[in-house]
């Protein structure tokens, strides 16, 4: 029969004394640090983009403080920083991933924010943003409850209501900064009436299409209005470049006829002025001017005819006056002639 194992008794270990701390002293030292907590919660500072608001007893104390290290009472003030120098950003339609140098959006899971319904009842696809800043702090934290996500259901609203007023082709082409300005002038008012405390900066539309499903075929439309704009523009061209020309050149056969015209009046002006000149004289000195009129012509066609060839009308033939390298032979004189020169 085996023996059973014999397991030591409990050992007994002896706790050193604590010394006694006197009741004043702990007394002093809870106060030291509710002193020192106090101290710390006294004073706090306001970044340069901030304002402060300071709520005494649940109550605005009426001030809003500036940038800066500013002091309160210790666990009865509330101290609310509000970013009112910084501008602000919304998206809508779309999110970005990453920015950075090249960012990064992602769409998925936004189209109920983007899709919207047009003036003429088609579907546009509608991508924008807003940036903001909070020009009253009081308002933005104490008048509406959430006074972001009241921001942006306005601005949806206000952009839808703006986009049902317009055509599809007005919100994707000519009609995009109207809408963008028409949306914030809208919002601002919304914002102005529920006293939310926001200025809106600016409203851009970033990226309007068709929706995905009607997109091919919408393109195909946009590529048949390029076309005919394209052709206009061609007919055009060729249109501004005959027109002028054909007035140029009609202009120049004008010009070129109301020359020749005045040309034609003044020689003939001449001509009869001459005329009548002539006639005068010829009024004074009738045979003096028959003559003088005869030399004159004949000197001006002589010089332009080639040998010269005199007839006499009682020449028999031409052979005595052609010269054939000797003195031609004259003609015999008649009696009458031979009498006639005595």
């Amino acid at each position: 029969m085996s023996s059973r194992p014999q397991w030591p008794g409990p050992t007994q270990i002896t706790l050193p004394k604590l010394p006694k701390i006197p009741g004043q002293l702990i007394l002093w030292v809870i106060l030291a640090i509710a002193a020192l907590v106090a101290l710390s919660q006294m004073f706090y500072t306001v970044q340069p983009e901030e304002e402060a608001i300071v709520l005494r007893l649940g109550r605005w104390t009426g001030e809003t403080h500036p940038p800066g290290l500013h002091w309160k009472l210790p666990f009865i003030d509330r101290v609310f920083r509000v970013p009112t120098q910084r501008q602000l950003k919304e998206e809508f339609g779309f999110r970005t991933r990453e920015p950075g140098v090249r960012t990064e959006y992602i769409k998925q899971g936004h189209s109920d924010e983007s899709l919207m319904l047009t003036g003429d009842l088609n579907v546009g696809d509608v991508e924008w943003i807003v940036q903001f800043k909070i020009r009253d702090a009081y308002q933005f934290l104490f008048k509406v409850q959430d006074p972001i996500g009241t921001f942006r259901d306005m601005t949806e609203a206000s952009m839808r209501h703006v986009v049902g007023d317009h055509s599809v082709d007005e919100v994707l082409t000519i009609g995009r900064t109207k809408i963008a300005a028409d949306a914030k002038d809208y919002l601002q008012e919304l914002c102005n009436r529920y006293e939310i405390g926001i200025g809106v900066e600016q409203l851009v539309l970033q990226d309007v299409n068709p929706p995905d499903a009607v997109k091919p075929s919408f393109n195909e439309v946009n590529e048949a209005i390029q076309e005919r704009e394209r052709l206009i523009n061609e007919a055009w061209a060729t249109y501004n470049k005959a027109v002028p020309r054909a007035r140029g050149e009609a202009e120049q056969q004008i010009r070129r006829a109301e020359g020749y015209e005045l040309e034609r009046v003044n020689n003939a002006e001449g001509e009869a002025s001459r005329f009548l000149a002539v006639y005068d004289e010829y009024r004074k000195a009738p045979a003096v001017t028959r003559q003088r009129l005869y030399l004159e012509t004949i000197e001006a066609i002589l010089p332009r005819l080639g040998d010269k060839i005199v007839v006499d009308e009682r020449l028999e033939t031409l052979l005595p006056l052609m010269n054939l390298g000797g003195a031609p032979r004259l003609p015999a004189k008649s009696p009458a002639e031979q009498g006639g020169g005595r």
